[in-house]
């Protein structure tokens, strides 16, 4: 549980770092498109592994290619999406882009299911198919037009200069995000609910399915979930999240079946539409346009650090203390979040 813990995190913070830095320079650049093209193909090009050892070196490896092209591309990408919305249509813009790539993980996911019935245990060979979506989605990039807007005067640059924008953003921008920075303190990789389920006797199938399940109401909640923030906030719909996601960390402290663990994984994914998305809309939303990236790309780096001491601190405390524990202490603390942002 630990060494799981530590390879989510260390996978998430090098993303997350690279979210800040290549958000950064693509604002100082004046450039979008090359950044979410060579961070697809590095996403693609992780996807055959080459290993069948248990998080074994050559695991993490490609795991953090595949992350690091994540960090390459999201900021570029968000702004992109941002450049395409007004302030009014943002929670919709970003709910659908949610919604259609989490569409994607619900369709892999099943071909990867249906594979796996006529040949069991054969990973390798499905992750060598996984392989060819990717660099699809790479040429589909090529037809992205790529906007011309004022480059950054700042002429040096290194690994950190985007916390520079910590000091420089609104006030609006740090209030928000030391909100979503303590609840990502809390919120550990979603390989731990997998973990709960598969101790609790559910075979591979029977997770893969759930994981299927909670991606499809993802997908289908996410656009929804944004219209509708657009049309009564941002702020609203993210604290409702929140609170299914207290629901959810509770109900997974207890000895749960099969149909339980259904109807929470059916509520974690409405708390996945109504804030993933939702975060990066109303981040975009308070900060200025030629920031964009960078001020994603900012919260994205310090969000994923974040997220990499929840993942370590969850694995000890599961280790050490139980499962219970460590899902009742990221409940708890979400209700502080509430209240936080609630005031703010």
């Amino acid at each position: 549980m630990v060494l799981i813990g530590i390879l989510e995190g260390i996978a998430e913070a090098i993303a997350g770092l690279s979210k800040g830095y290549f958000g950064k320079l693509s604002d100082t650049m004046g450039r979008r498109v090359p950044f979410v093209q060579i961070g697809y193909a590095m996403s693609a090009l992780s996807k055959p592994p080459d290993s069948g050892i248990f998080i074994s070196f050559v695991d993490i490896f490609v795991r953090t290619i595949d992350r690091f092209g994540k960090g390459i591309r999201t900021g570029a990408r968000d702004a992109i999406l941002s450049s395409e919305a007004t302030v009014e249509t943002k929670g919709k813009i970003f709910g659908f882009h949610r919604s259609m790539d989490t569409l994607g993980a619900v369709i892999g996911p099943a071909l990867a299911l249906i594979y796996l019935y006529f040949y069991p245990n054969d990973y390798k060979t499905l992750f060598i198919i996984a392989f060819i979506p990717g660099i699809l989605a790479v040429a589909a990039s090529f037809y992205l037009k790529e906007k011309i807007f004022l480059k950054s005067k700042q002429k040096k640059y290194f690994i950190f200069s985007f916390l520079n924008y910590w000091k420089e953003s609104p006030k609006a921008y740090r209030q928000v995000a030391i909100g979503l920075l303590l609840f990502s303190l809390i919120n550990s990789s979603d390989v731990f609910l997998l973990l709960k389920a598969k101790q609790s006797g559910l075979d591979d199938t029977m997770i893969i399915a759930i994981y299927i399940f909670y991606n499809l109401i993802y997908a289908l909640f996410a656009l929804p979930m944004g219209i509708l923030a657009d049309k009564i906030g941002l702020k609203k719909i993210f604290i409702f999240g929140l609170v299914l996601f207290t629901m959810v960390y509770f109900g997974m402290s207890m000895n749960l079946n099969l149909y339980i663990f259904s109807a929470l994984f059916f509520f974690y994914g409405i708390y996945a539409a109504a804030t993933e998305g939702i975060a990066k809309a109303w981040i975009s939303n308070i900060s200025d346009n030629k920031d964009t990236a960078t001020a994603i790309g900012t919260y994205s780096a310090l969000n994923s650090l974040c997220v990499m001491i929840a993942s370590s601190w969850t694995g000890f405390v599961w280790y050490q203390y139980g499962d219970s524990v460590a899902f009742l202490i990221s409940g708890t603390v979400t209700i502080g979040v509430i209240a936080y942002l609630m005031k703010n």
